[in-house]
This record gives C-alpha cells, sequence and structure tokens, in this order.
C-alpha cells in the first residue's frame, strides 16, 4: 500500500519568517487586512488563503494539516483541540435530523456516546453493528443513512474493518465512508482504499508524546472548507479550534512519526506472539489467530508493522487491576488512559475508556472485564519487559513460571 507517506511527509519543507527550519509560530489570535473588500470577502468565504481568525484557520495549523494530508493522502485536511472536536463536527456536517448512522459495533466510549445518546437530541438514530460483516453493514442501512463510521483498529477489541469493502459499499449506496484511523496511522492509510473522510485523534501515536490534545480531519478540499465556512460550518460554529502553539509543537513531533511506529509495533508483535506461546488470551493484528489477520494484511502498509495496541484477557478485573498496579510499580508503564506514549500505557477498557458502554452491550461484543489494553511503549530492550511482564503475572498466579 502507501509505503510513501513518510516520503511526502519528509519533501515538506518549511522556511521560518527568518529563515528558521522550523516555520514560524503565528502567536495570534486575529489577522489584518489591507482593504475592508478583502475582509468582506473572506467572511463571504471567496478568499481560501486568507487569515481572519484563529477559530477559522492559522499558518500553524495549516502547516500540521498539509502534513496530516500528506501522511493520509488527502487533499488537505482540517486539525481540531481534540479528537472529539473532530469527530462530532465531521458528524454534525454530515447529518441532519432524522438522519441515520450505521457505525461499528466497537467504538471509541466517547464516539459511542456521542452517536448513542447527545444525537438523540436531534432524532438522529445510530445502528451499532459488527463491521467485519459485510452483509449487516448492508441489512442496516436505510433511505435516511448518510455515513457508514469505523475505526481502522478498532478501541478496545482490535477488530480490523475490511476498508476497501466497506468503501465499495458506501459508494453503492452513495453515502461517505468515515474512518477513525487513530490506532493505526501509516500501518494503514484508509483514504487509499477508499474512505472519504480519515479522522485522527491527534493526542495519541501522531503526537507521541501525551502533553497535549489535539484532532483532524483529513479529506477532500471541499468537504475541508465546508467545515470551516462561517455560516454553516460545523468545525468553524462548534469552536473546536487547535490552539497555535500547540500545532507547531505536534508538527515537531510527526516528523518522527514512521520511526516511532515500527518500534511500536515491533515490541507489540514480539509481547504478542511471546504471550500467545505462554498460553494466554492474546488479541492483536498480527497473530495469525486473530480473525482479521489476513484482512490487515491485505490493507496493511508493511513496513511500518501491526501498530501498537494488544489486549490480553487475565479473567477477572480482580487479576487485571493487581496485574496493571504491579507493572507499574516495577516501572514498565503507567497505568493510564491513553496511547501511543514512548512507555507503555494500560488499562481496563470496560471500566474507563469503554465505560459509556452499557454491561451488557460489553459482554455481548466479547469485552470482558479482565481485558487489558496494552499501548506498547518504545522500550528498547522488549526482552527484559517481557521477562518483567511474566514475572509480574507469575507472582500474581495469572501465568506459571
Amino acid at each position: 500500500m502507501n509505503n510513501k507517506a513518510s516520503n511526502k511527509l519528509q519533501d515538506l519543507q518549511y522556511f521560518g519568517e527568518f529563515g528558521g527550519v522550523n516555520p514560524s509560530i503565528s502567536d495570534s489570535s486575529t489577522y489584518t487586512f489591507i482593504s475592508a473588500k478583502t475582509m468582506f470577502d473572506t467572511f463571504e468565504g471567496n478568499t481560501e488563503g486568507c487569515y481572519l481568525y484563529s477559530r477559522h484557520s492559522s499558518p500553524s495549523n495549516l502547516y500540521l494539516g498539509e502534513a496530516l494530508a500528506a501522511i493520509e493522502g488527502t487533499e488537505t485536511a482540517n486539525v481540531t483541540a481534540s479528537g472529539m472536536g473532530a469527530i462530532t463536527a465531521v458528524i454534525l456536517q454530515l447529518c441532519d435530523t432524522n438522519d441515520h448512522i450505521v457505525s461499528s459495533r466497537t467504538i471509541y466510549g466517547g464516539t459511542y456516546a456521542f452517536m448513542k445518546n447527545f444525537l438523540k437530541k436531534f432524532d438522529i438514530n445510530t445502528s451499532f453493528v459488527d463491521t467485519t460483516k459485510l452483509e449487516m453493514v448492508e441489512k442496516a442501512i436505510t433511505s435516511r443513512t448518510k455515513m457508514i463510521y469505523c475505526e481502522s483498529i478498532s478501541n478496545p477489541l482490535l477488530e480490523v474493518s475490511d476498508i476497501t469493502a466497506l468503501a465499495k459499499l458506501a459508494k453503492k449506496y452513495n453515502i461517505p465512508l468515515v474512518v477513525d484511523n487513530t490506532f493505526s496511522p501509516l500501518s494503514i492509510s484508509p483514504a487509499l482504499l477508499g474512505a472519504d473522510i480519515v479522522i485522527h485523534s491527534l493526542t495519541k501515536f501522531i503526537n507521541g508524546s501525551s502533553d497535549c490534545v489535539a484532532g483532524a480531519i483529513c479529506g477532500t478540499t471541499e468537504f475541508c472548507l465546508g467545515l470551516k465556512d462561517v455560516n454553516k460550518g460545523a468545525g468553524m460554529l462548534l469552536g473546536s479550534t487547535l490552539d497555535s502553539l500547540r500545532a507547531a509543537s505536534i508538527l515537531k513531533n510527526v516528523r518522527t512519526l514512521h520511526i516511532r511506529m515500527k518500534k511500536h509495533s515491533e515490541n507489540a508483535r514480539y509481547l504478542a506472539q511471546n504471550f500467545e506461546k505462554d498460553g494466554l488470551r492474546v488479541v492483536y493484528p498480527g497473530l495469525k489467530s486473530h480473525s482479521g489477520h489476513q484482512t490487515m494484511k491485505k490493507q496493511m502498509n508493511h513496513e511500518y508493522g501491526y501498530g501498537g495496541l494488544m489486549t490480553l484477557d487475565v479473567g477477572s478485573l480482580e487479576n487485571a487491576n493487581a496485574l496493571m498496579e504491579s507493572m507499574q510499580e516495577k516501572s514498565l508503564g503507567y497505568l493510564a488512559v491513553s496511547l501511543g506514549f514512548y512507555k507503555t500505557l494500560f488499562s481496563a477498557p470496560g471500566t474507563s475508556t469503554s465505560s459509556e458502554i452499557p454491561l451488557e452491550e460489553q459482554k455481548e461484543m466479547g469485552l470482558g472485564d479482565g481485558l487489558i489494553r496494552f499501548s506498547i511503549g518504545l522500550d528498547n530492550d522488549i526482552r527484559r519487559t517481557y521477562k518483567t511482564m511474566k514475572n509480574c503475572m507469575a507472582e500474581l498466579k495469572i501465568l506459571g513460571k
């Protein structure tokens, strides 16, 4: 697939205002106009490239957007103040009252809550289905359906959707396919597989340092400009604006994304393969035992690996909590939500990031209370990490020595 994304990113060069190797940061909330006519035209949406007010756009945000568009292979990209800011803007831009969404059943808990609960205020309903089963997706589509929504690798069960097949189905019914690619930047390129809109929480792998919250919407120029329309653009009017200083910081971190993703993937695959040999219940797309392994192989960019996320089911919430606390005490990582950090992060999603999903639905989809989601870090000696994790499990009698 798109193994040239990092080359496109590398080829983007910006000179700072005074010749700096990093572009100058536009630390300004508003911008001057030489003529009143130009200001009027900008408010009317007729003058692309003029800066009006930082809620609309800024040079720093534009630079970051261009880098993300290069990664995803889209015409352009808008950046937002959070991943949820990106998700909600896209949904409210595409859907009106009485409209309908077909969504994956396993998605980030905040997205689930927005679709299931918040959108009821607008009589927008969502059918949550297993998007790995095309017949279920097609059966759920109605005359009011305005989008198919999925995550390339789902949170937290790590299910892999066949994006090419979903894109063909979406085009059959003339509706957009929206893909959240937060878990697999560079590893999967949804837009090149046929997705219309690609969303990211930049907070995670793309930024990589767990020091800010941000989001992105990658798509066509027409759609992204529509989001910024001063009269009816959901991005503009909902006000989820990324600060210029944060945009500049993320842009610097993006430059190392290709290196980091390879290491995250390498480490996660090593741990998953070895824990599976030890008899643990491991889910990782890079394992042949994973139900979506062949789909992942078909649509991935192989040089970046199968991603940095894996799950272990240790049988009960008591076991999960004890193991996570033990691993944190031994400096293996942090008992914390989120992902993409240089250290391993681990949490029990049923009681954290997926807690918005009712317990009966969690059980139905296979989200047990003993499930731990791991975002594997950039450990230089992953064999040492593996041995220490095994010792933690042995001490708790989760795994024999």
